[in-house]
């Protein structure tokens, strides 16, 4: 029965109150569960009764109800069809009619849909968005464009396909000509409301969102509606990027007018067709270039200009980059143009850069270091200068070292022109991309990278007091963009320096600092070898690690303690170069780590930092334990306990890690009192309808089985795991997640508790083998076999599976052996699953009886394909460069929304025999003893059932 609509709000209203939200959470997840709960919501979104929070509050829930709860993993709707036709034919006109606040969220939510549905099970909604359009309402109007942006902007990033482009010509076909249509009826009521700035106002947000989709709907490839009307959309496009009207300018130095919106706009779609569509555009460019040069000529300083002048200077890279359109800059005076009125106005530091750099110093660090800042001047005066260099290297060098060389000399009394110097430097110096691992790989031979270093730039570095902050920075950054370019001396040389400026007391300095010493640590060379190993920070390693937990911990509240992530993250990267070396401090770090934990889980804000902070914990777990882990189990039991209990849903899935680490390092004994206390709860369904939960669930139940396998028998949980096993393989997104739990089954659980269950579980994979599964389902369907067949000590083996796979269907075996498990053994990779696969074969041949007697071609079929195996023979060896643990890419790392592995206590290989290490040698041995087992059956089978070929082949394996 469906709840009441005041009921819902109220909770709704609840959730925006720290006191309430957690029980108003819970319940509204209660009430997601009842019959059209969706549609509820949308009721409470249209009522304009409710207050706008509760409606904004109302279109959030409703967005993260369809993320959660439209389609599952294979596509298939969650709720009932009418459930799912209704919202599609409300929605739309719901979020025309909405404020805009809230139609930011019903705007995502139908893209969520259209991810689903658009366009075969969705065909009506480009209809129907047309049929909205109108040609002078720009309230309308508006809605329907964010409407058809938030979906067709998904095109931008996509490779190509048939798919996709009969998505875009389906588009087309019914959009691109009442879209010029609008576009012109647009740019008509803008001539005709020049001096009304309401009106003007609307009519520009309807034009920059017409800009935004003409870009979407051009990302792939030339509509030929716009192909064939060209020039005057050329003409518009022009219009526009030189339009100027004072009534619509904003008084604050920082607020962007739409003017402003509409000519950045224009200029990243320009960028576009110069790229992909030159042949056809390149007749409009040079009236575009000009006016791109004299808007960048003019423009002031004010941050309000920051996104267009970044735009136009994306405008003019692409110019630059073109071999056609670039001769126009091969030329001294051009250049010295160039680098005088576009390239230095956009390098040097503004007012405003220092207020955020004294102010915010944090958001001046991510825009300036971290590649985030694409769209900041300075970057992207700093790219066209670079694809300018490119292009004419020493004519470009030599123009711009003038500069520099006069800035240098300014320098001397002004830090500011030398921060002028050293950045345009770094504009010409470096050649391609600054990689994260590397900084900058390959530089400009005319200038020597290390020569300005040591003469204009390691002072500032070395220097005590005196030396400004941003020039302290400068030194740093420096370092860090170059550091490939450095030789092992050189850096022993600067590497103290750099750890000593990690006690200034200003925050950007030290941040750097840190910055710049954990890419060092993180650098290897070509062989995948560390620059700087062990050996060269332990005996300051201990002071570096207090100190950086010092400046962690200045600040008690949990969003300033977590908003550095820096500093965590060279916390990490010590902990993890150190290894093993941190055991004479680890209860130091421990202490530290855990209250931090403790701290920020009130308020976890900062995916990037409680990233690196779970990855510090888990390299003490994996390299601070050297006596066993029972201390560290002691340390960490409580604060993690409380995240599983307080439900912290976005540090539970680390903490399960970690908690499975723990386990894995010491998997024999009993099972710790605090994990069996575990065992029940995580038989909970509910915990496992989070999905990024499950992989750490799975991977945490995995290494709890083998240590708890008596007491799940005895207390019947077997058939409840395996109901989990059942819910994951049902999934394709979980099914390596279903294997890994039942190998773990497998290998724990006695035959005689597993037998009642195992032909179901045959009968679940069969069945999933049938619908046309993926290869590495199959993989993992063969590692499997080979597991059980292998297990001959435990009961299992090869005629144990083919018994149970008889009661499914009688010799249906023999079909599952010759097509999937032959040919799909030989393309396992990992060499444990290789050596795996030839013990199961070695066992099948020496041991089976089904194969002894019922399948006798199979014998030999078995036989070949272990040959094969053998003559690439599985080596188990750890490669160079095995400890360089890399961290996810934080920007994917989000809210709870996915799972992130921590890959310092990554699960290691499971050998199943490890005491197996030559494996011909033991193929040889096994063999051998098999034949004198069943007096000499083994090599009666070879003559009887081989070929002469594979007779010759067997012969060193049997004597």
């Amino acid at each position: 029965m469906a709840s009441d609509l005041s009921w819902i709000a109220q909770l709704l209203d609840e959730t925006l109150d720290s006191v309430k939200h957690k029980k108003a959470a819970e319940k509204l997840q209660a009430e997601e569960k009842k019959p059209q709960f969706s549609l509820q919501l949308l009721k409470i979104v249209a009522t304009e009764q409710f207050p706008t929070k509760i409606r904004l509050a109302g279109a959030l829930c409703f967005k993260n109800f369809i993320r959660n709860n439209y389609v599952d993993e294979e596509g298939n709707y969650k709720i009932p069809f009418d459930e799912v036709n209704t919202i599609k034919q409300e929605l739309i006109g719901l979020m025309i009619a909405c404020p805009s606040t809230i139609q930011v969220q019903l705007g995502e939510a139908i893209s969520i849909i259209a991810d689903s549905d658009f366009w075969d099970r969705w065909d009506t909604l480009v209809a129907d968005l047309v049929s909205r359009l109108t040609p002078d309402n720009s309230k309308i109007n508006n809605g329907v464009l964010e409407v058809a942006h938030s979906i067709f902007v998904r095109w931008r990033p996509l490779l190509r396909s048939d798919e996709l482009y009969m998505e875009i010509n389906h588009v087309l076909n019914t959009f691109a000509g009442p879209f010029l249509n609008l576009l012109s009826a647009t740019d008509h009521q803008i001539d005709a409301h020049t001096n009304d700035k309401v009106a003007l106002k609307d009519y520009f947000d309807t034009m920059s969102l017409l800009i935004k989709v003409f870009h979407d709907l051009s990302c792939q490839d030339l509509p030929p509606l716009f192909e064939s009307n060209l020039e005057d959309i050329s003409t518009l496009l022009h219009k526009y990027l030189v339009y100027e009207n004072p009534l619509l300018a904003t008084d604050d130095d920082s607020e962007a007018s739409v003017v402003e919106t509409v000519k950045a706009d224009i200029c990243e779609a320009i960028e576009l067709y110069v790229y992909k569509f030159d042949d056809d555009f390149n007749r409009y460019t040079q009236v575009f270039v000009s006016s791109a040069w004299n808007l960048l000529s003019t423009i002031g300083p004010e941050t309000k200009y920051d996104n267009l002048v970044s735009k136009a200077l994306h405008f003019l890279t692409a110019i630059a980059a073109n071999s056609a359109h670039s001769t126009v800059f091969n030329n001294e005076t051009v250049l010295n143009e160039v680098v005088e009125k576009v390239v230095l106005p956009n390098v040097a530091l503004r007012e405003s850069d220092l207020e955020l750099f004294e102010d915010e110093p944090i958001e001046f660090i991510r825009r300036d270091l971290e590649g985030s800042d694409t769209d900041s001047r300075r970057r992207a005066a700093t790219d066209f200068l670079r694809q300018l260099q490119s292009r004419f290297e020493q004519l470009v060098t030599s123009v711009a070292g003038r500069y520099i060389s006069h800035y240098l000399e300014q320098g001397k009394t002004s830090w500011k022109d030398k921060d002028t110097a050293i950045s345009l430097f770094l504009s010409i110096a470096a050649k391609g991309a600054v990689t994260q691992s590397h900084g900058v790989k390959t530089v400009n031979s005319l200038v020597n990278v290390v020569d300005f270093f040591q003469q204009h730039v390691a002072n500032d570095l070395v220097s005590g007091a005196g030396v400004e902050p941003i020039a302290k920075v400068d030194a740093i950054k420096y370092l860090y963009t170059f550091r490939s370019q450095l030789t092992k001396d050189q850096w022993q040389a600067a590497f103290q320096p750099l750890i000593q400026n990690m006690g200034s007391s200003n925050y950007v300095v030290y941040t750097y600092a840190a910055i710049c010493v954990e890419r060092l640590l993180f650098l290897t060379d070509d062989s995948g070898n560390r620059f700087f190993s062990r050996a060269d920070i332990e005996p300051f390693a201990k002071d570096l690690l207090e100190h950086l937990f010092k400046l962690v911990e200045k600040e008690n509240s949990p969003a300033k303690m977590q908003e550095n992530e820096f500093l965590m993250r060279c916390i990490m990267r010590v902990l993890i170069v150190m290894n093993t070396g941190i055991v004479s401090f680890v209860d130091m770090v421990v202490n530290h780590l855990v209250g931090i934990t403790n701290t920020i889980k009130a308020n976890p804000s900062n995916p990037r930092f409680y990233y690196y902070h779970f990855e510090a914990l888990g390299a003490v777990v994996s390299y601070g334990s050297s006596d066993g882990t029972s201390k560290l189990e002691e340390h960490l039991w409580q604060p993690f306990n409380l995240i599983v209990t307080e439900d912290v849903n976005e540090f539970v899935p680390y903490v399960f890690q970690i908690f499975a680490k723990l386990l894995e390092l010491n998997p024999s004994g009993a099972l710790p009192n605090n994990y069996q206390a575990l065992v029940p709860p995580l038989m909970m369904p509910t915990l496992w309808e989070t999905r990024g939960n499950v992989p750490a669930l799975t991977r945490l139940l995995a290494a709890i089985i083998p240590r708890a396998s008596h007491s799940i028998v005895a207390e019947n949980q077997v058939q409840p795991i395996l109901g989990i096993f059942q819910t994951l393989l049902s999934g394709k997104k979980t099914e390596q997640s279903a294997f890994d739990l039942l190998e773990s089954i497998v290998i724990s659980i006695d035959r005689s508790a597993l037998e009642p269950y195992f032909k179901e579980i045959l009968n679940l994979l069969f069945t999933k083998l049938q619908a046309n599964s993926s290869d590495s389902f199959k993989q993992r369907f063969v590692r499997f076999y080979h597991l059980v067949s292998a297990k001959v000590e435990a009961g299992l083996g090869t005629d144990f599976f083919v018994s149970q796979v008889d009661l499914v269907q009688h010799n249906l075996f023999v079909q599952i052996y010759l097509s999937i498990v032959l040919p799909i053994s030989q393309q396992l990779s990992r060499p444990v699953d290789r050596k795996l696969a030839v013990v199961s074969f070695a066992k099948s041949m020496g041991d089976s009886a089904a194969f002894a007697n019922r399948y006798q071609k199979g014998w030999r079929f078995t036989c070949e394909a272990m040959l094969n195996m053998l003559m690439n023979a599985p080596q188990l060896a750890s490669g160079v460069g095995d400890d360089v643990v890399k961290e996810a890419d934080v920007d994917d790392i989000g809210f709870g929304l996915g799972f992130t592995p921590l890959n310092t206590c990554k699960k290691s290989v499971r050998d199943d025999f490890p005491e197996i290490q030559d494996i011909q040698l033991w193929v040889r041995q096994y063999l051998t003893e098999a034949n004198a087992r069943h007096n000499g059956a083994v090599a009666q089978y070879i003559m009887e059932r081989l070929p002469d070929d594979v007779k010759q082949a067997m012969a060193i394996y049997v004597s």
